[in-house]
């Protein structure tokens, strides 16, 4: 039984570096799901960020809010609507 579900959510496009492996069991466990790859990235992080209660407590910290933006966010052209997904790119 698959330990993440899957639902429809607006997104955003972004590149990620991962390890070849990592990158091989997302497609993998992405398959054995029946989702996309972008869909198991998206609720695996999710995941661990409810889980994780020492960073539950940290955004509830001033510090928080002070953290600048490391991921690389692709902007959409401004004629085109912005579409639904993420993208995980393999290095």
């Amino acid at each position: 039984m698959p330990l993440l579900e899957i639902t429809q959510s607006r997104q955003i496009s972004a590149s990620v570096r991962l390890d070849e492996a990592t990158a091989a069991q997302v497609d993998q466990y992405a398959t054995f799901i029946h989702a996309s790859a972008d869909d198991v990235v998206n609720k695996a992080l999710n995941y661990v960020f409810v889980k994780d209660r020492d960073f539950q407590d940290f955004l509830k910290s001033p510090q928080a809010k002070q953290v600048s933006s490391t991921l690389r966010i692709r902007k959409a052209p401004a004629t085109v609507e912005a579409v639904d997904s993420a993208r995980v790119l393999k290095a």
